[in-house]
């Protein structure tokens, strides 16, 4: 079946503003993967006197990442667009910057509360063209994206006090 016999897709959100939300939900999928991939690092190499609580924090926050990414995904292929799936679209699509080495465990707390600051950032950046679509679905998935990342980032900041 090829392109010109695809069926359209007629959900009340125009083609333009679908892409506009999939280009949007792209960066928040690379964000997100990247932060996944720099919590795993940290759980795997994370050292010191907070060894425990960090190593089972850092693989509560990876595990509920790996969830989230393929609910971002799934929703970008839902509007009809192709959903980025490789390090080279995500290098260039995410705000967050990998870990240059194994920082220690204070740095990787404060990397990681500005990775899930990040996150919230690009979430909310895609509010106003979904606002405009009223395209709920991806509101609902946004507000709870950024539920999730406001507190993750208040729970590692917590830890620097």
């Amino acid at each position: 079946m090829g392109k010109k016999d695809e069926m359209p897709i007629e959900i009340g959100i125009s083609e333009k503003d679908r892409k506009k939300i999939a280009d949007g939900l792209s960066n928040l999928l690379a964000d997100s993967y990247t932060l996944y991939l720099k919590t795993h690092n940290f759980h795997w190499n994370v050292t010191g006197p907070m060894f425990n609580t960090l190593h089972l924090m850092f693989e509560t926050q990876y595990t509920e990442l790996a969830l989230a990414v393929d609910l971002i995904a799934e929703r970008i292929r839902a509007l009809g667009h192709p959903a980025p799936g490789s390090y080279k679209a995500y290098s260039k699509l995410s705000s967050i910057k990998e870990a240059d080495g194994v920082p220690d465990a204070e740095e990787m707390i404060r990397q990681l509360v500005a990775g899930q600051e990040a996150v919230t950032r690009t979430a909310r950046s895609v509010f106003p063209v979904v606002d405009k679509a009223h395209d709920e679905p991806t509101a609902d998935l946004l507000t709870q994206r950024m539920q999730v990342h406001e507190k993750n980032a208040w729970m590692l900041r917590s830890l620097l006090d």
